[in-house]
């Protein structure tokens, strides 16, 4: 069977769902099907991502924890910031796309498939699947990037649990704790109380090689044993890798009407993961143009702060030993409002001049002159 469209999307992530969300909310919407093969709670997992008041409104159907107050943790200082502006979000990913599925108009769908094949044909694209041929204008991709070989990542391992004893400080999200193995690159705690009696703890690993799931496991239970945090019940495990580095070429590079969006467009900050909110301002500045008759994809991330987080990673690689003072001295020299705009990309003049004044400067400008 062969359907005439105008906008496939291929897959139906953040990205391709925000997207469609938006696009079937516009007075003449274009017909577009996102093809995703998995169910939203197939797939459902942890997002962290700071917001503003009016965000945290919008998101609160999918939202499983809010805290105005985080921390930064090492051996020998602890950072907690606070603030009145930003809240730090965890989202349910299942629950956020579900949502936005339960707002998808015709002639806006969503099927449950598997693309096997895009290629031009005449003026359009032959999408095909196993069991549909979609002849699509415009073809929006929005599935997992490759990272180039031995190229950096941030990969982790999450457990949800129910503990025995009431969680100290469920108040206080932790952001980054650094007092574990450090012998595979730059490791951390990362751990959000969603109550007296259940968080999540990931363990959280930037280098360029996946562990076995294991190693992280182990970081866990050493992590709860030593902060004295008895496990209940394991309600469930999450897993992922988050690309922190160039991507592979896109194999449809040279065709305008084949284009990346989401992470596989770059929208994920190097220097620390976070893409949530890049996508989503990236996706509704393209569903304005496509309202437009514009089909291009905006850029996600701005060329120069890719150039300053490719820096900072360059730092991070060649001189692991200044890996966690990094973070800490970022922590050290920003209140709360300032240290969540930078890691949303906001950051202002001031709050940049902060961050370089506190930085080692030697090995930035050797980095620099390398680069």
């Amino acid at each position: 069977m062969s359907s005439e469209i105008d906008i496939a999307i291929i897959g139906g992530g953040n990205a391709g769902l925000t997207l469609a969300t938006l696009l079937s909310q516009q007075t003449n919407p274009p017909q577009t099907v996102v093809i995703e093969p998995q169910t939203a709670e197939q797939r459902d997992c942890s997002w962290g991502l700071w917001a503003e008041a009016g965000q945290v409104q919008q998101l609160e159907h999918s939202m499983m924890g809010r805290w105005q107050r985080w921390q930064l943790v090492d051996h020998n200082h602890r950072v907690v910031q606070n603030s009145n502006q930003y809240n730090y979000l965890s989202l349910s990913s299942a629950d956020y796309l579900l949502g936005c599925a339960a707002q998808l108009r015709e002639p806006v769908t969503l099927v449950q498939e598997s693309v096997s094949s895009v290629q031009p044909d005449g003026d359009r694209l032959l999408v095909e699947t196993h069991n549909q041929r979609y002849h699509a204008r415009q073809v929006y991709d929005s599935r997992p990037p490759k990272v180039i070989e031995n190229g950096l990542r941030q990969h982790f391992l999450g457990w949800h649990i129910h503990s025995k004893q009431p969680i100290s400080h469920p108040d206080i999200a932790t952001l980054m704790d650094f007092r574990v193995d450090q012998t595979k690159g730059l490791h951390f705690i990362y751990a959000l109380p969603f109550s007296d009696h259940h968080m999540l703890v990931e363990s959280t690993l930037i280098s360029r090689t996946v562990e076995a799931r294991d190693w992280y496991r182990s970081a866990i239970e050493g992590w709860l044993r030593d902060n004295d945090i008895e496990v209940e019940n394991l309600i469930h495990e999450e897993a992922g890798v988050i690309p922190m580095d160039q991507l592979e070429a896109n194999p449809h590079a040279g065709e305008s009407r084949i284009a990346a969006i989401g992470a596989a467009s770059g929208a994920v900050r190097r220097s620390s993961g976070y893409a949530f909110q890049h996508i989503q301002q990236q996706v509704g500045a393209l569903a304005d143009g496509i309202a437009k008759g514009d089909m291009r994809v905006p850029p996600a991330i701005s060329s120069q702060l890719t150039s300053m987080d490719r820096l900072f990673n360059g730092v991070l690689l060649n001189r692991p030993d200044l890996a966690i003072s990094l973070y800490m001295r970022m922590a050290q020299t920003l209140n709360g409002d300032q240290f969540a705009r930078f890691m949303l990309g906001r950051a202002t003049l001031s709050d940049w001049m902060r961050v370089i004044m506190a930085m080692p400067k030697i090995p930035f400008l050797r980095q620099l002159l390398h680069a």
